[in-house]
């Protein structure tokens, strides 16, 4: 069996893993058999995807190694050139190369993410490719930057921009699937890094405030 995490997948096999990836991004995670994305890979051979990934499970960690290498460089090259103050910048520089990644016509990964955090299954395959890095170091610096909201408040609000992000980056690598109308990605970018980051920044309500104390001392 070819190790698909090694290098750049052979030509047949990049059929297959784009096959799978817009499948799933289509269909869901339990929507789709590897017989399907054969067929839809232009492959009459039903076991070309256990030759080249080895099992369902294998096949979507290797969907997930293609893109996330070059995903993290380029979130780490954005947050080096950000300002370090900047929780807008930092916001930026994040989620950026995912929606860059919803622009790209080959494609679906996006919405491939988004199926994966439906089932509850992104933590594990960040976890077994060693990418929990880029992910802390972003937890890291939104928490020093927002130091007015209160925890568990702040990390709440923090997983949730995150996940907003790749719902609002999925429906916009959709709609351009679609051949739908679109606003420019220059203003669709500014637009989500806006709302996100005053999404993060609003000051906790007195009645989250009130809960959250609350909760503290009745631990």
């Amino acid at each position: 069996m070819v190790n698909a995490l090694q290098g750049p997948p052979p030509a047949t096999a990049l059929q297959l893993l784009l096959a799978a990836e817009r499948l799933f991004a289509e269909h869901g995670l339990a929507g789709v058999s590897l017989r399907q994305i054969s067929i839809e890979a232009g492959s009459s051979n039903n076991s070309a995807i256990r030759y080249h990934f080895g099992s369902k499970d294998d096949l979507l960690r290797a969907i997930f190694a293609y893109r996330i290498s070059d995903l993290m460089q380029r979130r780490a090259l954005l947050r080096a050139r950000a300002n370090p103050d900047d929780l807008r910048a930092q916001l930026e520089a994040h989620i950026l190369p995912l929606i860059e990644l919803a622009e790209s016509p080959d494609s679906s990964y996006v919405s491939f993410i988004e199926q994966l955090q439906r089932t509850g299954q992104v933590d594990v395959f960040i976890h077994q490719l060693d990418a929990m890095r880029s992910q802390e170091e972003f937890i890291s610096v939104m928490q020093r930057l927002l130091p007015h909201i209160p925890e568990p408040a702040r990390s709440m609000r923090i997983q949730q921009a995150q996940d907003l992000a790749v719902h609002l980056a999925a429906e916009r690598e959709r709609a351009i699937r679609r051949d739908d109308a679109v606003v420019p990605f220059a203003l669709f970018v500014s637009g989500v890094v806006d709302g996100l980051a005053g999404f993060l920044a609003a000051p906790a309500s007195a009645e989250t405030e009130q809960l959250i104390s609350s909760k503290s001392s009745t631990s």
